[in-house]
């Protein structure tokens, strides 16, 4: 499926299922999609297909850390920082979810996401069912960073 197609499946899911959504300027990517409030806790949601993994669509979340545990998480020496990202890519991996540790508009945030390939029949249904999927990540992450952080 070419990136045109997949741009163009994703947009007219998201209209079908009526979700707020805007396309994002990005140029690591061929496409992508931010939907405002998506799956059962109403959270944003990412949707794109890097450049570098065409037939690859990546569905994410960003859990922003609160403002106390940034400045707690920016106090930390290497090694506690280090400790830190070992326990959240565990809880994560027990998650089944792809991390990431970012920091962007000054806030540390850590990205949930699932990959979704065009190869294994890619859809309407495989496409929301990944967005609840994340939806419930991002909620199970941001209530293990408030319990453990």
């Amino acid at each position: 499926m070419s990136s045109n197609k997949m741009r163009d499946n994703v947009e007219r899911w998201l209209t079908h299922e009526s979700h707020s959504f805007e396309f994002v300027k990005n140029p690591d990517n061929s496409f992508h999609v931010l939907v405002k409030h998506a799956g059962q806790a109403g959270v944003p949601i990412e949707i794109f297909e890097p450049k570098k993994q065409p037939g690859i669509i990546v569905v994410g979340s960003k859990v922003i850390m609160r403002n106390n545990q940034i400045a707690r998480f920016l106090g930390f020496s290497p090694e506690e920082k280090e400790r830190f990202e070992k326990k959240v890519g565990d809880y994560c991996y027990s998650l089944q979810a792809i991390h990431k540790l970012i920091e962007e508009d000054g806030k540390q945030k850590v990205g949930v996401y699932v990959v979704l390939d065009n190869k294994v029949d890619l859809n309407q249904q495989t496409l929301f069912d990944a967005i609840n999927r994340v939806s419930e990540m991002h909620e199970k992450t941001a209530r293990f960073l408030l319990k453990t952080f």
